[in-house]
């Protein structure tokens, strides 16, 4: 019978060996998402380890259950993917579900030697990987061999938000100050952006943006469906410069606002969004509306708040065994996370009165650094340290 709730994490059982004459070779394994791509590759450049960008492309097969597939290749379309073939590599980063055997294979092709580093959440037995960095909404267990950070790894370059904003001064210099930023996500695994969501966005911003005497600079995202667009752009009702996100569009706003934005507005279904608002040292706030409504939440709760498991031990115990093993994904806890920004005073909720100090974003950049360092580099996890995550 599985012990569900101690099983041992089997990552940094052996000695890391990367010659002192070579720098560690790295792989970043590349998929389809976007904000998990940007992470892996701020964390490979923050490294400062030569690293390859290996683009993956997959078949059916990876629909099949991590656990059931393994350490194995077989869910990829080959001729659409990068080469992977010898030298293997000293350091693996991966941050998918779909990624997680693919990973594990290459590990088992270097005889054991690569040391495995996944991002956010890999559906698959959390023993496998040397390291699992995630994030408090993907609520995974304490183990040795999880780091849990308050904020995602990606970050803007300060040199693009400089030339960001020289480009979008002169076409924002008739706006009054101050300058509300709204960034809006849409619908994603935990929220539906609806289009009586977006009206009621509109309007109580626009509200908010009034009573303050400024002008709004409102972007939409990938994510954000053109019919929820037009609703948000209607009801606004105030001094706004609006942009519909389009693909590839040289003209994007996003970084000027950043960088000229006097204040954040950032709709709650998206991570990247709060913490890059959160970057820039001005006040944050996040507009909630109910989560959708599954089996374990309730809607009635601003940020659509996961019920926690209350009952005996036994069910916890039971419930942190699935996640460990990859058998469930349980829907994001955004409250969770918003919790975690809320207590370190990064952010607010739209509709409270900002009362604290604005405060930088902590560095976890240099946190996961520092861990996979001293993985690659000196050997298995020290217990001291693990401890403390």
């Amino acid at each position: 019978m599985i012990d569900f709730a101690q099983t041992p994490a089997e990552a940094g059982s052996a000695t890391a060996c990367v010659p002192a004459s070579r720098a560690p070779r790295v792989w970043v394994l590349l998929g389809k998402g976007a904000g998990g791509n940007a992470q892996m590759l701020a964390l490979a450049e923050a490294l400062g380890w030569p690293y390859e960008a290996k683009h993956l492309a997959y078949n059916i097969l990876n629909l099949c259950p991590n656990l059931v597939l393994g350490s194995t290749s077989v869910s990829l379309r080959r001729k659409r993917c990068s080469p992977l073939r010898p030298p293997w590599p000293d350091l693996v980063i991966a941050a998918s579900r779909r990624s997680a055997p693919i990973a594990q294979w290459i590990k088992k092709r270097s005889g054991g030697h690569a040391r495995l580093v996944h991002l956010l959440h890999a559906q698959a037995p959390l023993h496998r990987f040397d390291l699992i960095i995630t994030l408090p909404q993907y609520r995974l267990p304490a183990r040795p061999n999880v780091l849990q950070l308050t904020t995602p790894l990606n970050r803007i370059d300060s040199r693009c938000l400089e030339q960001a904003a020289t480009l979008w001064v002169p076409r924002l210099h008739h706006l009054p100050r101050p300058l509300v930023a709204l960034l809006v996500g849409g619908n994603s695994s935990s929220y539906i952006l609806d289009k009586a969501t977006a009206r009621r966005l509109g309007g109580e911003v626009s509200h908010y943006v009034r009573a303050a005497g400024g002008a709004l600079l409102l972007t939409t995202s990938p994510r954000t469906p053109p019919e929820v667009v037009r609703e948000l752009f209607e009801a606004v009702d105030c001094p706004a410069y609006c942009y519909a996100w389009r693909a590839g569009d040289p003209d994007n706003p996003y970084l000027g606002y950043l960088r000229l934005a006097d204040r954040f507005i950032v709709t709650a279904d998206s991570a990247s969004l709060a913490i890059e608002a959160c970057a820039t040292g001005k006040p944050v706030a996040v507009f909630h509306w109910p989560t959708r409504q599954r089996r374990g939440q309730h809607a009635d709760y601003p940020g659509g708040k996961p019920l926690r498991l209350a009952g005996p031990r036994w069910s916890r115990r039971v419930f942190e065994g699935l996640l460990y093993w990859g058998l469930i994904k349980p829907a994001r806890d955004f409250a969770a996370y918003h919790q975690a920004l809320e207590a370190q005073g990064l952010i607010t909720a739209f509709g409270e009165e900002w009362g604290g100090v604005v405060r930088a974003p902590p560095d976890d950049m240099a946190r996961a650094v520092a861990r996979i360092r001293q993985m690659v580099l000196r050997g298995p996890i020290a217990a001291d340290e693990a401890g403390k995550n």
